[in-house]
């Protein structure tokens, strides 16, 4: 860098060009003072290489890189950039290299400030008790800790000095505006720090916050955006009219169509349109896209919010301080309604308006249904559900983030020991109510919830089909990652190697665990031998990536538990038992699922199909051009194929056992 010659400062004054001290300014060597026009400098500041040009947008046209209709207060100013109608200035700012700042009314820092770094978000509970400081590296599984462990003291302080710890590396007098950024048509924004490669186009209001994004997952902020005291993951999408306040957009989230939300936290892959959260811990894949529904005062994941959907937290006493749970993998329908506090089991559907603090948590898989102001539980008939299932295989490939900058950890699986765990606990209830209460046309009532006698009864035919499933897979692939040479070895190779997987295991916004190491991980934590937030997420990502290795020691435990085995009788002839009733079952719950595909190409699915036409002939015709049949859906013919492929596994598995010498 180098100071302006006499000749450069006479140019630039001639185009428009003024300064509190010219000898403030230094420039880059190759400076061409030709492209500054009509900019006032105050302070110090520095301007790069200006010369040249680039594409515009659409590559009509190029156009230079220059300085134009701006003031620019103690600022730095990159390589092949380009500024331009700064309507009032931009203050206190490092811009990197090939930036465009286009027609924006204030751009600056007013003083020290850690860009929404720190906030404190008041989550779940609107009166406060629950609050989780926000920053650039928050996972789910730290905020959960935070949100959730509120009763561990000494963990709650050491994980906010952590958070403390990252917010003061951050915190400057000095905003930046990374590589290869793009900010045309704003407001004010203030005391907002922009990582490489964003997109903030037509934002009406930025104050104190960050907008985290990369080469490999650029952010985008849209038209009519207000946003304070928040932060953006990279990947993320915030646009058309949304506002968020005291706020935390995960990595691959969208929050668009004027959407509202205020002390939330949304982590990866939610997408927000249309209506209203506040106070909501959104773990990933929470979805709400209708204008008339509002989530507030819960924790979700994994959740299809319908149109309507509400709840209450509060009952107009002593204020807003009730919160709510509904465990992974739930959907609410039209106009549902959810008195919190209440806790709803996973993958369940909830139907109607729900007036009674219920407790589905140990009956996944459920339907939570009203019938005249009652709240019935139907257990377990979600895992007949195509819905369900076709859920489970989309999430995965609607993962939006980037391989390599993946923040939280998220387990996809259905079949878990967190969720069969709850299945197990759930089959055990439904067996002591038959014993206890009997079963002659009985309706039974648990937690606020009734229970017809026939929904106990394929209650527990289906939780003990889940839980058949689940063993089977888990044996199958134990055999095919020990790969035992003789059968003497296979058996004693179902011998787990610890008791890491021996307890509860927990659903962390997304990773599954076992309590066991959570606890483990806090410890570490409390004792300081964790000393970064960076750190904590290293640890979380270590314990997730075991998950299969762990699993094992659960799943052999609950095997023989099931079973009725002791482990001296785990012989090669009841493992042979046990993948039999495997096989079968899993073809079983397949059939099933194709049944209740089958629903949707019946003839009473295809009312107002061939509008103008008669005959069932036609209305077929036209149902078939638009929906395909049901012999060619793609779903269907995966089912099919799941069949195949599940059938040959399990020959497979049981001819490789017979072929093992002893």
């Amino acid at each position: 860098m180098r100071k302006l010659t006499q000749q450069e400062i006479t140019q630039l004054t001639s185009q428009g060009c003024q300064a509190q001290d010219w000898k403030l300014i230094q420039v880059h060597k190759q400076f061409d003072a030709s492209r500054c026009q009509q900019v006032h400098f105050i302070g110090r500041c520095q301007i790069g290489d200006n010369r040249g040009e680039r594409p515009s947008d659409d590559g009509s046209y190029t156009e230079p890189y220059r300085i134009a209709h701006a003031r620019l207060v103690n600022c730095t100013i990159g390589d092949r950039v380009i500024i331009d109608g700064i309507r009032d200035c931009i203050a206190h700012y490092d811009v990197a290299n090939d930036v465009v700042l286009h027609d924006i009314a204030t751009l600056k820092v007013t003083g020290e400030t850690a860009f929404g770094n720190g906030t404190s978000v008041e989550v779940l509970n609107e009166t406060g008790g629950r609050e989780v400081p926000i920053c650039d590296i928050l996972t789910a599984q730290t905020a959960y800790m935070l949100a959730m462990y509120r009763h561990d003291k000494e963990l709650q302080a050491t994980l906010s000095k952590l958070v403390e710890d990252y917010t003061a590396s951050v915190r400057s007098n000095r905003g930046t505006i990374g590589e290869h950024s793009v900010l045309k048509h704003c407001g004010i924004i203030t005391n907002v720090k922009v990582g490489p490669y964003s997109s903030v186009v037509g934002a009406s209001v930025l104050e104190n916050g960050s907008i985290n994004s990369t080469v490999l997952s650029p952010t985008r902020v849209g038209y009519g955006v207000i946003c304070r005291d928040f932060i953006f993951s990279g990947g993320c999408v915030v646009a058309d009219g949304s506002n968020v306040s005291r706020s935390f957009i995960g990595q691959g989230c969208s929050v668009t169509h004027l959407f509202s939300a205020h002390d939330s936290l949304f982590f990866a892959n939610c997408q927000c349109e249309n209506g209203e959260a506040c106070a909501v811990f959104a773990g990933p894949f929470t979805v709400t896209m209708h204008k008339s529904s509002l989530l507030i005062a819960g924790y979700y994941s994994f959740l299809n919010a319908g149109s309507g959907s509400n709840q209450s937290n509060h009952l107009y006493k002593l204020g807003p301080i009730h919160q709510g749970v509904v465990e992974r993998g739930s959907k609410t329908t039209s106009d549902s309604y959810i008195l919190w506090p209440s806790r709803i089991g996973a993958f369940s559907l909830i139907m109607g308006r729900h007036v009674d603090h219920i407790d589905s948590s140990d009956f996944p898989f459920s339907y939570i249904i009203e019938n005249d102001n009652q709240t019935y539980l139907v257990p377990g008939t979600n895992l007949r559900s195509v819905g369900t299932i076709r859920d489970t295989k989309k999430w995965p490939k609607r993962d939006k983030r980037h391989p390599e900058e993946k923040l939280d950890c998220i387990n996809y699986n259905l079949l878990s020991p967190y969720t069969v765990g709850k299945m197990y606990k759930g089959w055990c209830k439904l067996k002591a109510l038959e014993t206890h209460l009997g079963s002659a046309n009985a309706t039974y009532i648990y937690h606020d919830m009734h229970i017809r006698h026939s929904s106990l009864v394929k209650g527990c035919r289906y939780y003990e089909m889940g839980i058949v499933k689940f063993l089977g897979n888990s044996l199958i692939q134990r055999i095919q990652d020990q790969a035992p040479k003789t059968k003497r070895e296979l058996v004693a190779s179902l011998q787990p190697t610890s008791n890491e997987g021996l307890s509860d295991w927990l659903d962390l916004a997304g990773m599954i665990a076992p309590r066991r190491l959570v606890r483990d991980l806090i410890n570490q934590i409390k004792e300081e031998k964790i000393q970064s937030l960076q750190e904590v997420n290293v640890a979380i990502r270590v314990i997730h990536s075991r998950y299969y290795e762990i699993e094992w020691h659960w799943a052999y435990d609950l095997l023989l538990r099931w079973y009725d085995i002791a482990p001296k009788d785990l012989t090669l002839e009841r493992v042979i038992q046990i993948i039999q009733e495997w096989r079968e079952t899993v073809i079983t719950l397949d059939e099933y699922l194709l049944q209740d595909a089958h629903k949707e190409f019946e003839m009473l699915t295809q009312v107002g199909f061939g509008i103008d036409l008669s005959g069932e002939h036609n209305r077929r015709s036209d149902f078939e051009q638009v929906r395909g049949s049901y012999e060619d859906n793609a779903f269907v013919a995966e089912v099919h194929d799941h069949i195949e492929r599940k059938g040959r596994l399990g020959d497979t598995i049981l001819a490789q056992i017979d072929a093992l010498p002893e």
